[in-house]
């Protein structure tokens, strides 16, 4: 099956049980959802939510008419190509004894990660970036043992001319 990753993003009505209908969908239906991202948009009364899923093409176009049905949803975009600007965000606790800290820090600067927390024996720090430049810092360190790893999954906004 020649599935490829989709990300899309939604405005919907800041509603209780919107999310769920959404999700329902997606389980109802066998969608697997890899990342989902809810929240409330300038607008109270608006949240938006951003999914990425792997689909095959005609599954993912039939999966994007079903949504577009839901009553509580305003707007849906797919934005899976380059004219959308996306972003994930990382905090990452990884083992750092005093004097592998420098190292670390060097590892992380380039992906403009910040740390936020120094424990005896952990650094976590925070880094913002595409999903591929998160997973790349993660590579470089996993050496040093990742303890705990949140991840936001993927935010996504059409680029404004």
């Amino acid at each position: 099956m020649n599935e490829k990753k989709y990300v899309i993003t939604m405005l919907v009505e800041n509603e209780p049980g919107v999310t769920a209908r959404i999700t329902g969908l997606f389980a109802g239906r066998g969608y697997n959802i890899e990342t989902i991202c809810g929240a409330p948009t300038a607008d109270p009364e608006l949240s938006r939510i951003t999914i990425t899923t792997v689909a095959a093409p005609a599954q993912f176009d039939q999966c994007m008419k079903q949504i577009q049905r839901l009553t509580n949803v305003i707007k849906l975009r797919d934005m899976t190509g380059e004219e959308a600007v996306k972003r994930e965000m990382a905090l990452i606790c990884v083992n750092a004894e005093p004097e592998q800290r420098n190292l670390i820090l060097e590892r992380v600067e380039p992906y403009r990660g910040k740390i936020i927390d120094i424990g005896s024996k952990t650094l976590t720090m925070e880094v913002t970036g595409k999903e591929n430049e998160i997973d790349e810092l993660l590579v470089q360190l996993l050496p040093f043992g990742i303890v705990k790893l949140a991840r936001s999954g993927v935010l996504a906004l059409y680029r404004e001319n």
